[in-house]
């Protein structure tokens, strides 16, 4: 879920400090859009607040007692992300199909279980937005507006918004919302896609498109989606696809 190579031992200092009482939270009575926990709640919260058998790194050690992230850090908000995203990253990080030398060791030592658990738990939490680390200039959130809304047909990019919903507030359970998410790890994820440290979309729409951007549109489009509102606790709504000649929606990414 995330795009580090922190150390699993900084994770868990990190943590000391992150939990004091996080043990104890209650998810918040409106689920994110994301939402379907229901019995794995209890279980996913134990793995997200405490970690897993074995000294398994708690979740909130690197991703915030919310799931609300660190952007210093480059960890990503995984509050209110659809369930089947979560779990299908894990699988990939388990798998190796998406490589993280954080993440890897920490998925694979989950049960198929436990990940759908800790996934779900997730999904429920309603992280307090944050503000953008930097703000864009006029010409750069120019840029990454019509990257994101309608892509830019000279360089056959499709827009965000074909799969990730309209202001990037994602489309459950295959496609995660961008909005309010933090710019750093946007690019991060990128750069990973382009560089083919992250394999995950069958159809190879996403390393397409990260290799036609350059890194100042990357940037462009990260910083536009960072400064856009979290999504509600409403489900994403179907959305009008518009592809660029000879394109096609990615399958459900892994």
């Amino acid at each position: 879920m995330k795009n580090s190579s922190l150390p699993i031992a900084a994770c868990r200092l990190l943590g000391g400090l992150l939990l004091a009482g996080a043990a104890h939270a209650q998810a918040p009575a409106g689920a994110g859009p994301g939402s379907g926990a229901g019995a794995d709640e209890a279980p996913g919260m134990q793995l997200a607040t405490r970690g897993g058998p074995g000294g398994t790194a708690a979740c909130a050690s690197c991703h915030g007692a919310q799931g609300e992230g660190n952007a210093a850090a480059n960890f990503p908000r995984i509050a209110g992300q659809p369930t089947g995203y979560l779990v299908r990253q894990l699988a990939s990080y388990a798998e190796g199909s998406r490589n993280n030398a954080v993440m890897g060791p920490i998925a694979k030592a989950l049960t198929p279980q436990q990940r759908e658990q800790v996934s779900a738990y997730y999904a429920t939490l309603s992280a307090p937005a944050t503000k953008p680390a930097q703000a864009q200039g006029k010409a750069e959130a120019e840029r990454g507006k019509q990257l994101a809304t309608v892509g830019d047909e000279r360089a056959s990019v499709q827009s965000c918004a074909n799969c990730h919903g309209p202001g990037g507030v994602g489309q459950a359970p295959n496609y995660p919302y961008l909005a309010g998410q933090h710019a750093s790890y946007l690019v991060a994820a990128m750069r990973d896609w382009k560089s083919g440290v992250r394999n995950t979309d069958p159809s190879g729409q996403m390393p397409l498109i990260a290799k036609r951007l350059s890194d100042a549109d990357a940037a462009a489009v990260a910083g536009w989606f960072a400064a856009q509102p979290l999504p509600g606790p409403a489900s994403a709504p179907v959305v009008q696809r518009s592809m660029m000649p000879g394109q096609s929606m990615p399958a459900a990414p892994r």
